[in-house]
């Protein structure tokens, strides 16, 4: 089963002071996640001010440039690893060594081929899926 873990930050938390001891603890958790085979891949996303939402209404695809007010949290990075079950994902997303209080992670399971309908599936067969990016570890 793979897993997408999100960890979404309140916006100001980018003008922090950025603490190395946190850099060191995070490092660890990558190590640990490395170690027991269950990362796949992991990067840090840059604030919202430097990037772009588009938007899709009824005359087409909208650019809104970030950064977006209406946001009280937004999505400072992504894991995506791999686990026998639901609940050894739940366990290392309850581990992220973060200061209580400054962010939260959400977790969500990644579709595989085999969650769709034969049909779906059928479709799909003789495409072959697209090039992954290497890893950033």
């Amino acid at each position: 089963m793979r897993f997408m873990m999100f960890i979404k930050i309140q916006p100001d938390l980018y003008d922090a002071e950025q603490r190395p001891e946190d850099f060191e603890r995070m490092g660890r958790y990558n190590d640990e996640l490395e170690k027991a085979g269950a990362l796949l891949a992991l990067d840090g996303l840059q604030p919202e001010s430097a990037g772009a939402r588009i938007e899709f209404g009824s005359g087409g695809p909208t650019v809104v440039d970030g950064p977006y007010t209406e946001a009280k949290e937004i999505i400072g990075g992504y894991w995506i690893i791999q686990t026998k079950t639901r609940e050894e994902a739940i366990e290392w997303a309850s581990r992220v060594p973060v200061n209580a209080g400054e962010v939260a992670v959400e977790l969500r399971q990644i579709f595989e081929m085999s969650d769709f309908p034969e049909e779906v599936q059928a479709m799909f067969e003789d495409q072959n899926p697209p090039e992954q990016p290497a890893s950033t570890l």
